[in-house]
């Protein structure tokens, strides 16, 4: 049994799950489930029509839903399905679902409010309309479909828009409703990103977490494979919309995809492989629009043959603040370092870099949400200054820990460039540093020729 998940990209329209209908039969042998994202760019439209309806204007939320939900779906109806009772009936469930988004819209506008809760609510309909669209062509192109509610499997805490799973739950379910369905030969089609509570309320894994749901539900049933289809050929040596050769990988580590898909690489969720990790079974990348591509393999570790030493890939990401606390006081004081990482726990803020010194402490995060806040904090032990509009650039390979000559390899190859702050994980397969965020595009493609080409 494999698990198969379909991105937004990959059920965008008609055509698309029409591809993903070939690739789906062309593995039947292997017994599929299938998981699958909203459309692309439906979960940001249900974002905005929620936000319309708290902010008073309720007709244009409407307006919305007609133009950027219905029309959509419909007219990939009409395309997928041409059996007229089966389309009937799809239609029908189809406009079931935009009156239940419109009697939401409804409630959020005369209360003038959006808890995480009702965004859960909300937003998980863009999954299951095209589960349920894509389910019903499936059977229209003499595919044995059935249909799963993610929420009956799904068992999750009750942290709205970040729910984590209760896996010993969502295994037992998993079981009970998977299997029989794969024992009488028909393939499971279900959702990505939402999940339930105990009680039946509708949650969310957070924006990605179709990928964590398929890795979980892989896990839970001991898949022989995982495979993520996505709209790039797999993980690149760097992004190619910044340098244009970048280099298919054919196979890469858990930790060094882990790595990646934390600083920025975005053919991953960085929870996805986790769960994968832990019951090693392998995460294979492919491209829904290339499916001859050999895409990427994610293994627990290389064989001595595939070791190609070295960097692997380049990540990056944008967007990041760094956050200089400096304190003549405390610094050497036993407890300093607890009292900061106390700040962003309370704030519930990832801290992604952390660099020290005789004199400060220097750390990065990418979410501002709390900035102000966290730097109140500190001021009150500390001077603090902040310098917005930066990047982490961040080098990965497992090899690196055994490649002597890394770090002067890449410092030179950007020696213009001025870099704020270093840091090495510890697990010594990434060096990361901060660079304004006006020279990433330089500074990402020096590196790729400097070791890639």
């Amino acid at each position: 049994m494999i698990v198969m998940k379909f991105g937004g990209t990959s059920v965008e329209s008609a055509e698309a799950m029409e591809q993903v209908i070939s690739i789906v039969k062309s593995k039947l042998s292997r017994k599929p489930i299938v998981v699958a994202s909203a459309m692309s760019k439906i979960t940001d439209t249900l974002l905005q029509c929620a936000q319309l309806a708290r902010d008073g204007h309720e007709s244009q939320a409407h307006s919305l839903i007609q133009d950027g939900l219905a029309k959509r779906h419909h007219q990939a109806i009409e395309k997928l399905v041409q059996n007229s009772l089966r389309q009937k009936l799809l239609q029908d469930a189809v406009n079931k679902y935009l009156d239940e988004i419109k009697n939401l819209v409804h409630g959020l506008a005369i209360l003038g409010e959006l808890s995480p809760r009702s965004l859960d609510a909300i937003v998980s309909y863009g999954e299951r309309l095209s589960t349920l669209i894509l389910s019903v062509a499936m059977q229209e192109h003499s595919i044995t479909a059935e249909l799963v509610d993610a929420r009956k499997v799904m068992i999750t805490d009750e942290n709205f828009t970040k729910a984590a799973p209760l896996l010993d739950l969502s295994a037992s379910k998993a079981r009970e409703i998977f299997l029989p369905i794969l024992k009488k030969g028909s393939v499971p089609v279900t959702q990505g990103f939402i999940g339930s509570t105990r009680d039946g309320t509708t949650t969310t894994l957070g924006r990605g977490g179709s990928d964590y749901s398929a890795a979980i539900i892989g896990a839970l049933l001991n898949a022989e494979e995982i495979e993520i289809w996505t709209d790039v050929d797999g993980i690149l040596t760097t992004d190619p919309k910044m340098v244009t050769d970048a280099r298919l990988l054919e196979t890469v580590t858990f930790q060094e995809a882990s790595e990646l898909a934390y600083f920025g690489a975005k053919v991953l969720h960085p929870s996805t492989i986790w769960p994968a990790v832990e019951k090693n079974i392998p995460v294979h990348v492919y491209n829904t629009k290339r499916p001859e591509s050999p895409g990427t393999h994610i293994v627990a570790r290389e064989t001595k043959e595939s070791k190609s030493g070295g960097i692997k890939s380049i990540a990056y990401k944008k967007g990041i603040a760094v956050i200089n606390i400096y304190s003549t006081r405390m610094l050497l004081a036993h407890g300093f370092l607890k009292s900061i990482f106390e700040i962003f726990d309370k704030f519930e803020t990832s801290v992604d870099l952390v660099a020290t010194s005789e004199v400060s402490v220097s750390l990065t995060i990418d979410d501002a949400q709390h900035l102000e806040k966290i730097v109140s904090e500190l001021k009150k032990f500390s001077t603090v200054t902040v310098e917005q509009k930066k990047a982490i650039v961040c080098l990965v390979g497992e090899q690196m820990k055994y490649t002597p000559g890394i770090a002067a390899r890449v410092f030179n190859a950007i020696k213009e460039i001025n870099v704020n702050m270093i840091s090495q994980g510890a697990s010594e397969i990434n060096v990361s540093f901060i660079v304004n965020e006006s020279d990433v595009s330089t500074v990402v493609q020096k590196l790729h020729c400097e070791f890639f080409e």
